[in-house]
């Protein structure tokens, strides 16, 4: 008979440990952060939405239509606090809309 172990971990908590040992945690930032942009913008600024890349601590974003680029570029500050509240941590300090 084979012995249990008393050592269980719940499926997020096995996925994180993954993560940290395999140091894949910028990647999935990456990830979080496009997912981020996808929520809270919306159908209407995501059809314009050709990229969204996190590189370091600087978000890039680029959009298709430059009367929308200036329309957030005046509200960056809220979008980068709203996508850090997100996110549940502070990963973006910087917004450039391309």
């Amino acid at each position: 008979m084979s012995k249990k172990h008393q050592d269980h971990q719940n499926m997020g908590e096995a996925l994180n440990a993954f993560i940290q040992k395999n140091k894949l945690q910028k990647g999935m930032d990456r990830v979080q952060v496009r997912d981020a942009w996808a929520n809270l913008m919306g159908n209407g600024v995501n059809n314009y939405t050709t990229s969204v890349e996190l590189q370091r601590n600087t978000l890039f974003v680029s959009l298709s239509s430059s009367v929308l680029r200036e329309e957030l570029s005046h509200g960056k500050s809220k979008i980068i606090t709203m996508l850090n509240e997100e996110l549940g941590k502070e990963l973006i300090k910087k917004m450039v809309l391309r």
